[in-house]
């Protein structure tokens, strides 16, 4: 019988057809849409996206000089800010201290080639100006009250406009705090009492809105302990929108201490890790807290181990994830959006940084920068009010700043509000 032979051509055409179906392809390019990508403002032509979704509300607020009786005095380390409304911001700080320049920057022959000196503005976190107490000392201050710092003024409230309001009733509780920490008003109280965390003063102190009374202490002030009664040096509060509180407890102590509306001491988690811990549920400087009110998360700030912890509400582990490595990160603290993104401020990096509540990065945003407006140096308590307005306190540069939405701003890459109105409760 004959052979049927296949022609050569043939397989070397059904060679190359295989080749060309198997081989990664390039694609072809596509053009460029404005309005796609990652910008904050879509659309929009050149910017380094250095401020995000917001510009500077440049000489906000009004330096304390501007005061009668505090000519060249200004904000020391500034801790916390939190507004009640855009007209009324709450803003914490460890005393006053004197207006410097920063010194002209010289060469200093002797120690290298080209070494300069001073290099950097002025460094204004001073934590050691307060009258002390009991255990709640702190550093020893070597300068002089009065001349190189005032204990004053620990407590300001500005307006919109950066005035700075209400001071005398404020300025009564001054000698009553040790280390103001951060400032808070809870979003679910109708009355909104404002509260204020003393870390060093082992307490937290509740007051009524218009600064007259004080409501509640939570802790024993000036003594520190691991006890239902005692704090050791706490940071930061969270709450539920039934109001039940979570404190991170804190810069000695390492756990989360859980509240219910009345202050009521319910429960609390958390044992000390050796760092760099991976270990569920161990802690080293618990500095930041935030929940999730839909799902009644507790996600902690988990700040020498370089990680978030999420918890249920009675302090089950759940999740964690990583910011960074030793030296790539410091997260100061952290807050919640009222779109449940969680916003992590990053002193390292000097950057916001968004993440999704199983901890996928989202966006980040934020440059370092102590001698302009909108620059970040130290970013200690971050916040929002019910305009989208955005608010930090950093402390290095003893200095707190306001920054609004630019016009046209992704409404994705703007840090939500969380408003009573628009909370859920599952239980």
């Amino acid at each position: 019988m004959r052979k049927v032979g296949i022609p050569l051509l043939t397989i070397a055409v059904g060679v190359l057809i295989g080749f060309l179906i198997a081989a990664p392809r390039t694609p072809a390019p596509v053009a460029a849409v404005a309005g796609t990508g990652f910008a904050a403002v879509p659309g929009e032509k050149g910017g380094q996206e250095l401020f995000g979704a917001y510009e500077p509300v440049v000489g906000w607020p009004k330096s304390l000089e501007t005061l009668p009786g505090h000519e060249g005095w200004s904000y020391g380390s500034a801790e916390g800010i939190f507004p009640e409304s855009p007209n009324r911001v709450f803003m914490v700080q460890r005393g006053e201290l004197p207006i410097v320049k920063e010194p002209e920057n010289r060469p200093v022959p002797g120690f290298g080639y080209n070494i300069n000196w001073p290099a950097g503005a002025p460094w204004r976190n001073a934590t050691s100006v307060s009258p002390g107490n009991g255990d709640a000392k702190g550093i020893i201050y070597n300068g002089k009250l009065g001349v190189d710092a005032r204990w004053e003024h620990n407590i300001v409230v500005a307006d919109a406009e950066g005035n700075i309001i209400e001071e005398d009733v404020w300025r009564q509780w001054d000698q009553m705090f040790r280390r103001p920490h951060s400032v808070y008003v809870n979003p679910y109280d109708p009355q909104k009492h404002i509260w204020v965390v003393d870390d060093t003063g082992h307490s937290i102190r509740k007051f009524s809105n218009d600064g007259k009374q004080l409501v509640l202490t939570l802790g024993t002030p000036y003594e520190s302990g691991d006890d239902e009664n005692h704090f050791n040096r706490p940071t930061f509060i969270a709450w539920l929108p039934d109001s039940t509180m979570f404190v991170s407890d804190g810069y000695a102590n390492t756990r989360v201490m859980k509240f219910d509306a009345q202050g009521k001491y319910l429960t609390r988690w958390g044992q000390k890790g050796t760092p760099p811990d991976t270990r569920p549920g161990y802690f080293n400087s618990v500095h930041g807290i935030a929940v999730d009110p839909p799902s009644r998360r507790v996600f902690v700030n988990d700040r020498t181990n370089r990680r978030v912890q999420v918890f249920d509400e009675n302090g089950m582990f759940l999740d964690q994830w990583a910011y960074g490595k030793a030296g790539t990160s410091d997260a100061h603290s952290i807050l919640m959006g009222g779109d449940s993104a969680l916003w992590v401020i990053d002193r390292t990096s000097s950057k916001m940084v968004k993440y999704d509540l199983e901890g996928h990065l989202l966006y980040s945003w934020g440059v370092y920068g102590p001698d302009f407006p909108g620059g970040f140096w130290g970013v200690h308590q971050a916040s929002v009010d019910s305009e989208g307005n955005f608010y930090t306190a950093e402390v290095n540069a003893g200095r707190f700043q306001k920054y609004r939405p630019r016009p046209g701003a992704n409404p994705a890459m703007v840090i939500q509000p969380v408003l009573a109105s628009q909370a859920t409760d599952t239980n």
